[in-house]
């Protein structure tokens, strides 16, 4: 069987990092921006660790300067999701890089990503809501105008909140404020933690922003303890394996720790995260999954089902998804 041909839900992509390196190569000639040097001579994205990946990501992202950049962005990753058989997904968006977190930009932004995916939905047959994330590394005050932009656009596309950017930047509480912000909206709340930080990054993000999902959380396969409250608590890990070994956190599937912690009851999914960087798409990662852990088709099935589970859309959506899984 082909694995593109599953049908796939993935919770956690963000829409810069989905960016094809001949789209921005290409951006950046329509606009004299000289950034060849985030690239490789064989045309895709240099970076060397974490560090030095979100300076080219941020680079990268730098030739994206209007709305329409962003129409034209959403159309490109959401055509390339729906080829890897993706069916519903979930991407971070930042007003950070989108209008510098003022609302009035902001919407108009939203406005030609929604356009977008409204047209993916009809001619890919791919469902796509938002979650606004605030920049860890850009710190607490600059989040506090993001999460004002995720409040005022909530509905039903913008579902909710969270942070990406550098663990290693102050602690999960910092941000409390935002996140507050965005619960008092509505907003459901996930974040970034136990990726390049520890377990207790994961503690924090539970106890002090009291987020419903985790951004990876593989750190906690360290942590039985944790282990047993992420179980517990039904707490779903957006966990991208692929992602985890080309930044070097594991140095193969085989030794990625999802299977262990999907086997002491955590909920786990598959995604992406910046699949031109890490060289991966939903397809790969199911290839390699099924080849390290002998994995078939119902434990991918129950993965999806864990996604569709903690998905942040409404019900009604959440309905249309199931049919189309049933379906397939």
């Amino acid at each position: 069987m082909s694995w593109r041909d599953v049908s796939k839900l993935e919770l956690h992509l963000h829409l810069e990092g989905a960016a094809p390196p001949s789209f921005i190569r290409g951006l950046s000639r329509e606009k004299s921006i000289d950034i060849s040097r985030i690239f490789t001579e064989k045309g895709g994205y240099a970076f060397h660790g974490f560090t030095h990946f979100l300076q080219v990501y941020e680079a990268a992202t730098s030739v994206l300067t209007t709305p329409r950049d962003y129409g034209r962005l959403t159309a490109a990753a959401l055509e390339q999701a729906a080829e890897n058989g993706v069916v519903y997904i979930e991407t971070f968006l930042s007003p950070d890089f989108c209008g510098g977190g003022d609302l009035h930009a902001w919407r108009d932004y939203l406005a030609e990503i929604e356009d977008a995916a409204a047209e993916a939905e009809k001619s890919h047959g791919i469902i796509h809501r938002g979650i606004i994330t605030c920049i860890r590394h850009f710190g607490p005050d600059a989040a506090k105008p993001i999460a004002l932009c995720a409040a005022e656009t909530a509905g039903d596309f913008i579902r909710g909140f969270g942070m990406g950017g550098d663990e290693t930047v102050g602690r999960q509480g910092d941000y409390a404020w935002a996140f507050d912000c965005a619960r008092e909206a509505g907003l459901h709340l996930t974040t970034h933690a136990g990726e390049c930080g520890g377990p207790e990054s994961i503690r924090e993000a539970l106890r002090d922003l009291q987020v419903e999902r985790i951004g990876h959380g593989v750190a906690a396969h360290a942590d039985h303890a944790l282990i047993d409250i992420l179980a517990e608590r039904e707490i779903t890990l957006e966990v991208c394996p692929g992602s985890n070994v080309a930044l070097g956190l594991f140095p193969s599937f085989a030794t990625h720790p999802l299977a262990k912690l999907r086997e002491a009851g955590v909920k786990v999914t598959i995604s992406t995260d910046d699949p031109p960087f890490f060289h991966t798409s939903m397809t790969r990662e199911y290839e390699e999954l099924a080849r390290a852990y002998r994995w078939g088709e119902e434990d991918f099935a129950e993965l999806n089902r864990n996604a569709l589970a903690a998905s942040f859309c409404d019900d009604g959506t959440r309905a249309r998804v199931q049919k189309i899984l049933e379906a397939t």
